[in-house]
């Protein structure tokens, strides 16, 4: 890529770079429409999410009032909120190990897997800025 600089101010000239720059870096790395933002969790339920409603609920009331007594009410209602979470993902598991011999069922299984494996992987790949030699670079002195 060639440019010519007609550039008459410092301005005009830190602009043309920046777009010479930003051309240059999209050509090579293209773009990345970042990570999805409704995430889909497999042992979610409506009671899940009345149990979270409530508890956000309580954490206003008492971020507003700032009273100990709304704390505590905070906190009963945090805790709840485990309680029920931890009884879904165990309701969930209990299906899915019922679901292992259902053929029917094995699809969604490998699906929840994959999701899984996926939350758990690190942010690597292609999102990192490689040398000419095709090796991840790496600035130690930061």
């Amino acid at each position: 890529m060639e440019a010519e600089w007609k550039c008459t101010d410092v301005n005009e000239h830190w602009q043309q770079m920046k777009n010479i720059m930003m051309d240059t870096a999209q050509v090579t790395c293209g773009w990345s429409k970042g990570p999805c933002r409704h995430k889909e969790t497999w042992w979610w339920n409506e009671e899940v999410a009345e149990a979270v409603r409530e508890k956000k609920k309580k954490y206003g009331k008492w971020r507003n009032e700032k009273s100990t007594e709304a704390r505590e009410e905070y906190k009963k209602s945090k805790q709840n909120t485990k309680k029920v979470i931890s009884l879904a993902k165990g309701k969930k598991q209990r299906e899915c190990a019922r679901d292992l011999n259902d053929p029917n069922k094995q699809n969604e299984i490998f699906r929840i897997a994959k999701q899984m494996v996926k939350e758990r992987q690190d942010i690597t790949g292609s999102n990192c800025l490689k040398g000419v030699s095709g090796k991840v670079i790496v600035d130690e002195e930061m």
